[in-house]
């Protein structure tokens, strides 16, 4: 088999890992909303254990395309793709922490939730969701259009943490007692709204592995 015939095959193995990756952090990050929602604390005991297999999944995707890079000399779209790969995985793996940060919130959050602050929270999550399928479908598809529409996705998430944190601190201005909720509650907003950007940054990924340029997308 050529050289070329090789990378191909590996290429398309680990699109296969990438994928697989991916829609674990999915699941994960559906079982903490589900977690959030019911108060369901085995569900949020999964999320974590899940993050050791996502995590696993990193280190053998990477091993892999690092041995390309030095068996393979791959050049061009190859080479860029390969590096876009490590992009990916880095990537996935914060937006997978970030699903076991809202599991272990939801414990004490969805107990006694204040006001409207936990329809935000869900908000941002489920979007955050459509958003990873949706960049992933991008990669796989090689569409920088598709792209740029699951990265343009971050502004309702970042919607929603402004709203969230402004109402949030006014409520802590008029009950001194809800500061330590408060305080809980945006920064699970704040871990969604990373989440988000690191969404974006695959989706940067996909237009530098097609395109060869690098773009700032929702700067």
């Amino acid at each position: 088999m050529s050289t070329g015939n090789i990378l191909q095959e590996e290429l398309a193995r680990i699109r296969h890992d990438i994928l697989v990756m991916a829609s674990r952090v999915e699941d994960d990050l559906g079982k903490a909303i589900t977690a959030l929602k019911k108060n369901d604390r085995d569900l949020a005991k999964e999320v974590k254990a899940g993050d050791a297999v996502v995590n696993a999944l990193q280190l053998q995707i990477e091993d892999d395309a690092a041995i390309l890079f030095a068996t393979q000399h791959p050049v061009a779209g190859d080479l860029r793709e390969l590096v876009t790969i490590f992009k990916i995985t880095g990537n996935l793996e914060r937006v997978g922490d970030y699903a076991v940060h809202l599991a272990k919130a939801s414990r004490k959050l969805s107990k006694d939730p204040p006001f409207r602050s936990m329809e935000h929270i869900e908000k941002m999550a489920e979007t955050g969701q459509e958003m990873l399928r949706a960049s992933i479908s991008a990669f796989l598809a090689r569409d920088t259009g598709a792209a740029r529409k699951a990265a343009a996705m971050d502004n309702i998430i970042d919607a929603e943490h402004k709203i969230l944190t402004e109402e949030t601190l006014k409520l802590m201005k008029k009950r001194p007692g809800f500061v330590k909720k408060a305080v809980r509650l945006l920064n699970t907003s704040g871990y969604l709204e990373r989440l988000g950007d690191h969404i974006t940054n695959i989706c940067e990924g996909v237009i530098y592995m097609v395109d060869a340029k690098h773009e700032e997308l929702n700067d």
